[in-house]
């Protein structure tokens, strides 16, 4: 079994578990995924050209954050990063110069 039909397997596995109130149509879909031959190639150009479809597929359902969100988080991640950097370099100043006071 190639690995896009691992992947779809296991998602079968997981949505037929999931939606077991929804009778033949799921367990019969896991049991179509399941079915993938195993002597394709896979970095065939079909397999790529599948994969490229199912990366698009999946950003189209992702909920971008807006403008407003982005720039916060961004301004949270440089101050968290300036004041650890601080931290860190307080600390090691300090047991630099403690390590050279015990050598000397």
């Amino acid at each position: 079994m190639d690995l896009f039909g691992l992947e779809a397997s296991l998602v079968g596995n997981l949505m037929a578990k999931k939606k077991k109130g929804q009778g033949g149509k799921a367990k019969q879909a896991a049991r179509e995924q399941q079915k993938a031959p195993s002597g394709i190639a896979l970095f065939s150009p079909a397999n790529i050209r599948l994969f490229v479809q199912q990366v698009q597929a999946e950003f189209k359902k992702v909920v971008w954050p807006d403008r407003k969100v982005t720039m916060g988080l961004t301004g949270f991640v440089i101050v968290l990063v300036v004041i650890l950097a601080m931290y860190l370099g307080s600390v090691d100043l300090l047991l630099g110069k403690l390590v050279s006071l015990v050598l000397q």
